[in-house]
């Protein structure tokens, strides 16, 4: 067991390409059979493309019942409408929290015909305590996200509290930080993490190190670094080895952090329970008419 107080990687996870709702085409790094989860987080989508043909379909009508999904947008827009009245638009550098509770039956459908549509959903599990509470939808726009700057690294807090900007989302059951973070080559940025939350870096553009000044490791672009050990992650930006690389980008990734349920999970599709019994129960309700 390591005794230094900063996280270092347990392994790295490049995401699957598949595809969803209508046959939008996505990347699932959580939720695969490299990593089938990371208590709470039961799913990581990211995606990300500039041809029409591969989001235009969007995600129709579909249920879920049991969890939290979190969407952030970095390119694009996005609609969502549910069936209990909830309706936005999902712009650039906006975010849409929702509690599907005990149920909630959604569509997501892309408000563009062209155009780059880029960003993440991710999938968080909700106590057993939790899991039939009433659905809730929230959702942010960019002015709503604050953004601070921390010797030259440039963070958006989403969930969780930097430099002592708070960001909109608080769930005390998993109690979560989602920074996204923004590195020049050479920054560094720490950030403490309560010990025992489990925590993974992903890298979408660029390249950034992690650890101690002694013994970083690198996380190359499209690559999940899950995180363990001490009280906080220590990263820096760095330039990716790529000869026909002609300036020196900055990193871009998400930091994500949330403590862990130890419940047991039954998952199938849409619903995300505790027993296989409560599983075949959300089958009936949502075929009864009762989301």
């Amino acid at each position: 067991m390591s005794t230094s107080s900063t996280r270092g990687i347990a392994r790295l996870v490049r995401g699957m390409p598949t595809s969803d709702g209508a046959g939008v085409k996505l990347t699932r790094v959580i939720g695969q059979g490299q990593l089938p989860d990371l208590d709470p987080f039961l799913m990581l989508d990211e995606f990300g493309t500039d041809d029409p043909g591969d989001y235009i379909a969007g995600f129709p009508d579909h249920p879920h019942r049991g969890f939290e999904t979190v969407t952030y947008m970095l390119d694009g827009r996005m609609r969502h409408r549910d069936n209990h009245g909830h309706e936005g638009v999902l712009v650039p550098g906006s975010v849409q929290w929702m509690t599907a509770g005990r149920g909630i039956v959604h569509s997501e459908m892309p408000e563009q015909q062209e155009g780059r549509m880029r960003g993440f959903q991710l999938w968080i599990n909700l106590p057993a305590r939790e899991k039939m509470t009433a659905p809730k939808y929230q959702e942010f726009g960019p002015q709503r996200i604050p953004a601070v700057t921390v010797e030259g690294a440039r963070v958006k807090v989403i969930a969780g509290v930097v430099a002592g900007l708070a960001g909109p989302i608080a769930q005390p059951a998993t109690d979560p930080t989602y920074l996204d973070i923004e590195l020049e080559p050479g920054v560094r940025f720490s950030h403490a993490l309560p010990a025992g939350h489990a925590a993974f870096l992903y890298v979408y553009e660029g390249a950034m190190r992690v650890g101690d000044d002694d013994r970083p490791a690198p996380v190359d672009t499209h690559q999940l670094a899950v995180l363990i050990g001490g009280e906080s992650v220590r990263l820096e930006g760095v330039v990716p080895a790529r000869k026909d690389t002609a300036a020196q980008p900055a990193a871009r990734a998400i930091l994500v952090a949330g403590r862990p349920l130890r419940e047991p999970v039954a998952k199938y599709g849409p619903f995300v329970m505790n027993t296989r019994e409560e599983l075949m129960q959300a089958f009936e309700d949502y075929q009864g008419g009762r989301f």
